[in-house]
């Protein structure tokens, strides 16, 4: 929970880095877990939320300071 209505989510971990659990303020870029198969799922992948007054809205958005999602999308699906 960030405040102001926005909060992330990560599901699937296979665990938690040293020191981390629900509550502890982290910062971009900080290792926060490891990509687990939890659930019902496939393989090993990292499910990311970002919800804004409950709502969910696209990470793409939010994930990037260098790089607009545009961009990042057509660099990945030429």
């Amino acid at each position: 929970d960030h405040g102001y209505d926005f909060v992330t989510v990560y599901a699937h971990l296979s665990g938690f880095a040293e020191g981390i659990r629900r509550g502890v303020p982290v910062v971009r870029g900080q290792l926060i877990g490891y990509s687990g198969d939890s659930g019902v799922v496939a393989a090993p992948h990292l499910h990311y939320e970002i919800l804004i007054n409950g709502e969910q809205v696209d990470p793409l958005q939010y994930m990037f300071d260098d790089i607009a999602p545009e961009d990042y999308l057509s660099a990945s699906n030429p």
